[in-house]
């Protein structure tokens, strides 16, 4: 009898994944077939379930880029391991990890160690990543510096405060409900982006750290003190800004994007650093966890920016 396996099929552009049941998929020489622990909801994969991204799948399709997992079967890594799972186009260019099963080429399951979480081992890098590319990397924060952090209580909004904070700045984490002021991480002074100012900040700020994009990043832009830097990261608040040109060679502050697709392999090393961090509790990383037939809520409680941290969806192991 051939063992079947649930995943979240795609099968139009703008809907939500439909949860079927389907054999296991077959894995083939280079591959390695996973028992999927968790499977992250980013806004990638929305931007890809909506259509709107510039690499798209031939539907069907599963979605999911990054996914954690046991090893069911590998010519290279011991079977029941825990991995984690990137790369290679999974859930671009080939099914994805929103399913109890994934197959997947050798290289794009990486080892984790014994014990890290799954739903925070397939969702941490995007965040802490980026964070560390935005605040040491692209922003180079300094000690005394006065940073802006926007979408503080965000997956790497709440990250790039932590560690500007550990960088000795004085940080300003924004945030646009009042309910996320209290998921602001310590250290730093939280507010709401309706009432950012200079006055409120106590004069200009050195450096931005933009996680939300759109009317968020027009406003904190402008907060700026001449020369000085905007990392921009994320844009869920907004795909699109407009600056008047006068006025921002005026401002004279520089808009450095951070783009973790180029900088995923300059970071690995780091990245397992921030992994062990985050599961020592050294850094915090808040993750919701959803089960695959509440793909409609997690997918929601992201695109509205109710979600407090990442959002994953999880998968129950098999018994015994």
């Amino acid at each position: 009898m051939t063992e079947s396996s649930r995943a979240l099929i795609l099968e139009r552009f703008g809907t939500l994944p439909r949860l079927v049941e389907r054999p296991v998929p077959p894995r083939a020489p280079g591959e390695t077939l996973v028992r999927v622990r968790a499977a992250q909801v980013g806004h990638l994969d929305l931007n890809v379930v909506d259509g709107r991204f510039g690499i798209l799948p031939t539907l069907p399709f599963v979605p999911g880029t990054n996914a954690c997992g046991t090893v069911v079967a590998s010519d290279v890594h011991p079977i029941g391991s825990l991995v984690r799972l990137n790369g290679s186009g999974l859930g671009l260019r080939r099914d994805g990890g929103w399913a109890e099963h994934a197959v997947v080429p050798d290289k794009a399951a990486v080892p984790t160690p014994v014990g890290t979480d799954p739903a925070v081992a397939c969702s941490f890098f995007s965040a802490a990543g980026a964070a560390w590319a935005a605040v040491h990397d692209v922003a180079a924060v300094r000690e005394g510096e006065r940073v802006i952090v926007t979408g503080a209580a965000g997956a790497v909004g709440s990250v790039a405060v932590q560690l500007a904070v550990r960088a000795g700045a004085e940080v300003i984490g924004v945030v646009g409900r009042p309910a996320k002021l209290a998921h602001v991480p310590a250290g730093a002074k939280a507010m709401l982006a309706g009432d950012l100012s200079k006055e409120a900040l106590g004069g200009p700020a050195d450096t931005l750290v933009d996680t939300v994009g759109g009317p968020v990043l027009a406003a904190a832009l402008g907060l700026v003190r001449p020369g000085g830097r905007a990392a921009l990261v994320g844009y869920s608040a907004g795909r699109e800004f407009t600056v008047d040109l006068a006025d921002f060679l005026l401002a004279d502050v520089a808009l450095l994007p951070v783009n973790l697709m180029t900088r995923g392999r300059d970071l690995a090393e780091v990245g397992e650093r921030l992994l062990a961090e985050i599961t020592s509790g050294d850094l915090s990383l808040n993750v919701e966890r959803y089960r695959l037939d509440r793909v409609g809520e997690a997918v929601e409680r992201l695109r509205s920016g109710a979600a407090v941290g990442k959002v994953a969806l999880t998968v129950t192991p098999p018994s015994g």
